[in-house]
């Protein structure tokens, strides 16, 4: 998959809590989740992020509780990928099980500015900058968790297997 986006750049440890307050969590619903994400972070994140746009972070991004809004929210908000030197594990796993692209690239992270243009290849793995022209290091998705992240998520990857299986027979 083939991702190009705006960048909007946070620091380290950004935890669910900031990603997604807790006073919102009484609903599931993914617009109302993306009209309050990154709010106690950046006010105006909601009303400046673009369809196709790319976070970058730094470490640990997605800490603390293991809420499943927390990567609702970014992708509804329109984010397409996620950048950061590192990922806590639950939100990770939450993240692919929705379809959002997450991408360990500490020096993407490091160096990557908001308002920079990312392109990033998880088929093969890659990010490259295109204000700075400087390309980082990445490792691709394992074919099965790049399978869930192009049906849109785990829910859609095994009713997409499960109909080729019905169809084949």
């Amino acid at each position: 998959m083939q991702v190009r986006g705006r960048v909007w750049k946070f620091g380290d440890d950004v935890d669910t809590d900031v990603i997604i307050p807790a006073r919102y969590l009484m609903t599931s619903d993914p617009d109302e989740l993306a009209a309050h994400v990154m709010e106690d972070i950046d006010p105006d994140f909601t009303s400046k992020v673009q369809e196709g746009d790319i976070i970058v972070a730094g470490k640990n991004f997605g800490c603390g509780s293991s809420r499943e809004h927390a990567p609702i929210a970014i992708k509804a908000a329109g984010v397409k990928a996620v950048v950061a030197e590192s990922f806590a594990r639950i939100f990770y796993r939450n993240a692919i099980n929705i379809g959002l692209a997450l991408v360990e690239a500490p020096e993407a992270s490091q160096e990557t500015e908001t308002g920079d243009i990312l392109e990033i290849d998880t088929d093969e793995g890659g990010v490259l900058n295109l204000r700075t022209g400087e390309s980082y290091d990445s490792r691709p998705f394992p074919a099965y968790v790049q399978q869930i992240i192009d049906a849109g998520g785990l829910m859609q990857a095994v009713s997409q297997r499960v109909q080729s299986k019905s169809a084949a027979q």
